[in-house]
Formats: C-alpha cells, structure tokens, sequence
C-alpha cells in the first residue's frame, strides 16, 4: 500500500500572520519565501481584496503558485533582489511584505539536497539554483580553522573546534548521513542525549552555503523601502542568529529622538519609520506544536511603516 504523500510544507503561524493585516486590506502583498503557498492561501482566504506575489529561489516552488490561481503571481528569485523582481512585474501599492525564514518540511523531506541529518544524500545544501557554493566543498575544501569559525558563529555550538578537526580527519565525505555521523561521534556525550549532535553543524553550513543572514539583512531593507506608507512587514524566524537581526532592525527603525533626555529641543531630527506590532515576538501554542513539531522554535515579529 502506497504511503500518503506528505504536505509540501505546514505554514508556520499562519493564522497570526493574516491577522496582522487590517480587515478590507487590498493591494497587493509579498510573500518573499512562497515554498508551497500555504500561508498565502491563508491571506487570500482571510483577505479576498488583496493579491499575491510570491517569491522563492527553489525552482519547485512554481508548481505550487500555479494552482492556487489567478490572484497569485510567482516570481523565481532570491528575496535578496526584492525590488529588482518587483520592479519587473510593476508592482507598486505593497500592503505588506512576509518572510518565512529557514528551510522548508519538503526541502528537508527531499533527501537529494543533503539538509537533513536524518538521512542520506549529497552534500549539497543549496535552497536555490543561485547558489554557487555548495555543502561538499565547504566540508571537504575548507580549512580546519574556517570551519570551526563558521560552526560557531552559525550554530554557536561550544564543541565547534572538536567538530571541524573530526571534519578534517574524517575526509573526503560526500553524503549528509556520513557528515553527521562524524558530528556526532566529535561531540560530547552529554550533548547527544539532547537535540540531534549534528543539528547545529548542518545549520552552520547551509547558512553559510546560502549567504542566508546576508540575504535576510538586505531583503529586510529591500522589504522597508518598498512598502507603502501604512505597509506591514512580518519575519518568521527559527533560530536566535535570524530573531537577533530582525528584532534589531525593527527596533532601529521604531527609534525616534535620540538626543539625551535633558535637551529642551531634539537636536538629531530623528523620526520613527515603524511602529512595532509586536513588542514581544509571536510564537507556536502547544497545540499547533504538537501538531507540527517543526514550529517549536518559530518567532514572528512584525512592524508597520509610519513614514516614506
């Protein structure tokens, strides 16, 4: 008996992303990490007025936008090159602009990428065909101190260093499996009865792969300059190297005056371009977690622009 296909992707929190757009929203809002389109089925479920640009670097994502019909148009691309690929379709009047950062439950499912440490498959790790460098030559062609540099700034893992001279003792490795074997045989055993050893080696890796906290800093400020004045910007991230730029971003562009309280007169000229929507970020109930495990570290943030 055939098994059930498994969904594309569980959108993560969709319901509290539809809810940060006003009721009678319209224009058109941007789904900068489109994947299987579940969050925008919930916008244009909850928003009939709006339309869809869906964006992705993974070219299996197409196929996804294109059954959901004539108020989805997909864009292939990195969210990095935000206003160019807007720019090619004339969009203008941008309600909003979403992120869903990380990987997708297909791209993790789909083992010819090599980003699951669950099971084999080359050492590729790319979430786009724009990628030039791939997993395999990180892992085999860096050096001992580059590795140990990235896994920790990346993964911020404490065993960073025992990691990347296992890596190079351990060469030539070319599949997923193989790599987090040796991840988790460097490690101490302490450490292997928690999370999975090799989770923050892999994410090291493909962030580094990916250019992915590069990509997220120039999007967000692509997403910024684009939307209109009363426009909404809202990021889904999934671990603390992705929150940390969001919630620094947002929380510089909410700041007004910062001119010394005793001044009479603010002397910076300084004017908020945001209000935060979000104080604290949004995270999974218990029951949407239990549901879909994945969401456990999700956190939402999200801001409206007060000004041009």
């Amino acid at each position: 008996m055939d098994r059930p296909t498994p969904p594309y992707h569980l959108p993560v929190l969709a319901a509290e992303v539809a809810a940060l757009l006003p009721v009678g929203s319209r224009g058109v809002v941007v789904d900068a990490t489109f994947g299987g389109g579940g969050h925008t089925r919930t916008l244009l479920a909850a928003h009939p007025q709006i339309r869809v640009i869906g964006i992705d670097r993974d070219p299996d994502a197409a196929g996804q936008a294109a059954a959901l019909g004539g108020r989805v148009t997909f864009l292939a691309g990195n969210f990095r090159r935000l206003e160019e690929l807007l720019r090619g379709v004339g969009a203008d009047e941008i309600a909003a602009v979403f992120f869903d950062l990380g990987v997708s439950s297909h791209q993790l499912d789909v083992g010819n990428r090599g980003l699951s440490y669950h099971r084999g498959g080359p050492l590729d790790m790319r979430l786009g065909e724009d990628s030039a460098l791939t997993a395999d030559e990180v892992v085999n062609g860096w050096d001992e101190a580059d590795l140990a540099r990235i896994i920790r700034r990346y993964g911020e893992d404490p065993s960073a260093a025992r990691i990347a001279a296992a890596i190079v003792r351990a060469r030539p490795l070319h599949d997923s499996a193989d790599l987090a074997g040796v991840v988790a045989a460097a490690v101490p055993a302490r450490v292997r009865r928690r999370a999975h050893p090799a989770r923050r080696t892999f994410q090291a890796i493909r962030i580094a792969v990916n250019d992915e906290l590069g990509a997220l800093a120039e999007g967000l400020e692509a997403a910024l300059r684009v939307l209109s004045p009363g426009g909404r910007v809202a990021v889904i991230s999934y671990h603390s190297l992705e929150d940390r730029t969001v919630k620094r971003r947002l929380a510089a562009g909410a700041a007004g005056c910062v001119c010394p309280p005793d001044l009479p007169v603010c002397g910076c000229g300084r004017v908020a371009e945001l209000r935060l929507l979000t104080r604290r970020p949004l995270v999974p109930g218990a029951e949407e977690v239990a549901a879909n495990p994945r969401a456990r570290s999700a956190r939402l943030r999200a801001a409206e622009k007060v000004r041009p």
